[in-house]
């Protein structure tokens, strides 16, 4: 593991992205879990509360400082906060999209810029959480999977850029996942039986999988592996 220790990790209070920071604060990072209520999972190691709305530059700049100075140099972002809008295409508001894409997408780019001068040189990661949805056509989510399609391009492209600064990027696609975003859909037991005939494995996901993947992939020290959207889905996306 490199001497800088430091990982921000945002949408860290809740379901993927809490569980991505307990398993790297398990792995010996100081973890700084950043949200809107700035609460910390439980779990062992260096959990730091933080409160941030991602939108802001100005605070992510802060954060990401903050981090850097408590793990002795900032090593890595995860970047897993965001939010979703189900809104017919036909019907839905031009505010309501934009909000999407500040949350979704241009703070994930802001932030990665805010980094950049952390992780340059010294090496380090940068990793997006995208979603499978980015290469579906699925019905009322024509700004959410706008923004996770253009997450991934976004990965490609910075990869490419910052691979002479010894920065891998990475994005990880989860299908469906036990969430607070699916949890009402879920909850109804009919929704659930149709949704897991789909998925070969038989199930949804769990967010402690992803939490493992995601912090073994990132801690595996292969920059030769960037730039890459990693699926993970149980198999429903490719199924016919």
């Amino acid at each position: 593991m490199s001497e800088k220790k430091g990982v921000l990790v945002t949408g860290a209070s809740s379901g993927i992205g809490a569980a991505i920071a307990v398993e790297l604060a398990r792995q010996g990072y100081v973890v700084g879990c950043a949200s809107r209520r700035g609460i910390v999972p439980e779990g062992d190691g260096s959990l730091m509360p933080i409160a941030l709305d991602v939108t802001d530059a100005e605070a992510a700049a802060d954060v990401l400082q903050l981090v850097a100075d408590s793990g002795g140099g900032l090593v890595g972002v995860v970047h897993a906060a965001g939010r979703y809008s189900d809104a017919s295409a036909a019907l839905i508001d031009m505010a309501e999209v934009r909000s999407v894409f500040e949350t979704n997408l241009f703070s994930a780019i802001r932030i990665s810029q805010l980094a950049y001068p952390h992780l340059r040189g010294g090496g380090g990661f940068i990793a997006f959480i995208g979603s499978m949805y980015a290469q579906l056509g699925v019905k009322g989510a024509v700004a959410y999977s706008a923004t996770k399609a253009a997450i991934a391009s976004v990965c490609r492209t910075l990869a490419v850029e910052w691979a002479p600064d010894g920065i891998s990027i990475l994005n990880f696609a989860p299908g469906w996942v036990e969430t607070g975003f699916n949890d009402e859909y879920l909850a109804d037991d009919a929704h659930r039986a149709r949704l897991t005939r789909g998925i070969p494995v038989g199930r949804v996901g769990r967010p402690d999988e992803l939490g493992r993947l995601v912090a073994a992939v990132v801690s595996a020290d292969c920059s030769f592996l960037t730039g890459e959207t990693i699926d993970i889905n149980g198999g429903h996306r490719i199924r016919l």
